[in-house]
């Protein structure tokens, strides 16, 4: 397999970074009080390969129970990763894995001859997408989704996917984080998304696994690997460390309603309901989004804002371009009500808006 064709699939997300970057590796151990023991008849050098043995033991009962729900998607052009759904054949995976393709060739991770595999639908405002196998073959299983808000930072993940092309590879690492929001960027094939509510990790994130899963130790997904960042003082390259999911929450949420409804007919995102364009100042800098149109009936034009005005803060955020205007609605949901100051000729205004959705 060609690994430069897994070259646009997982997106690299643009972050600066401290000029250092320190790795951490896993260690199992524990300390007690003078006169008191690790475990009756144990002692403490004892205790510590104990526990070492018992986290691999945990990998590879994860990995042994999560494999076989993760598979290869081949589409003309690329490489990507994706997760079964349910026990009909639908995948779940990222928007940018399938870009506008509609028919693909799916490999189980754990191997076996490629089954063809149709669209239902994307959304790429989420950077999600489902498609269905024609057939299922013996040994799929559906993966087990769990609760994403429960997710801390410290718990141990592996991601599961096709890095490169070499299917069925398994990373580990902890939660570094979680609510991110990240912008993907429309280079190299990306849908230009903001995402919000991002679970930042430190398990590695490489081309190809976009759209597999990041699991935990109870063998529950609990996000879709989608981003690495990139490290502008690497010329670019990919940040060792730092990758980002799509929680688990909200894969099934949208996976939900395209199965069912053929689209997302209820996105939960927040909008303004505007055309916009980021605007720059006399020094060339951005320096906010001027409305380029304002939807009838929409939250801006309702609040009073029109073609020419240029918002320059929504609540507490200082907007100064249009990556800068998503991010803070993408921390948002419909129905919040925010305080939007807007330029109107050389005048400043504020209006409360009650967002729209997406």
């Amino acid at each position: 397999m060609d690994a430069s064709r897994a070259r646009a699939r997982t997106r690299l997300l643009a972050l600066p970074l401290a000029a250092g970057v320190c790795a951490a590796a896993l260690t199992a151990g524990c300390s007690a009080d003078p006169g008191t023991s690790a475990a009756p008849g144990r002692t403490t050098a004892q205790a510590a390969p104990a526990a070492a043995n018992e986290l691999q033991d945990d990998y590879q009962a994860v990995i042994k129970d999560v494999l076989p729900s993760v598979v290869q998607i081949d589409a003309s052009e690329s490489l990507g990763s994706g997760v079964v759904y349910d026990d009909r054949g639908h995948i779940v995976t990222n928007a940018h894995v399938i870009g506008e393709e509609t028919s693909f060739q799916v490999t189980a991770a754990t191997g076996g001859q490629p089954v063809a595999a149709r669209l239902v639908a994307a959304y790429p405002e989420q950077d999600l997408a489902v498609i269905r196998l024609e057939s299922v073959p013996d040994g799929l299983k559906p993966a087990r989704f769990g609760d994403s808000s429960k997710v801390q930072m410290g718990h141990i993940v592996l991601a599961m996917g096709s890095p490169l092309g070499l299917s069925g590879s398994v990373t580990q690492g902890i939660v570094s984080a979680t609510g991110r929001t990240v912008s993907e960027g429309h280079t190299g094939g990306g849908t230009g998304a903001t995402l919000g509510n991002m679970v930042q990790t430190s398990a590695a994130i490489n081309p190809g696994n976009s759209g597999g899963a990041l699991v935990d130790l109870d063998g529950q997904v609990v996000g879709i690997p989608t981003l690495a960042a990139t490290d502008p003082a690497m010329g670019g390259g990919s940040a060792p460390g730092i990758g980002f999911a799509i929680p688990s929450s909200m894969v099934r949420t949208v996976a939900d309603q395209i199965i069912k409804d053929g689209k997302v007919t209820d996105s939960g995102r927040a909008a303004l309901d505007i055309t916009g364009r980021t605007v720059l100042d006399d020094d060339y800098e951005p320096a906010g989004v001027a409305v380029v149109e304002a939807e009838e009936g929409g939250a801006a034009a309702d609040a009073g804002l029109r073609a020419g005005d240029v918002i320059t803060r929504l609540a507490d955020d200082d907007i100064t371009t249009i990556t800068s205007l998503a991010e803070s609605l993408a921390d948002r949901s419909p129905g919040d009500v925010v305080t939007v100051t807007y330029v109107r000729g050389t005048e400043t205004h504020k209006a409360e808006v009650t967002l729209g959705e997406i």
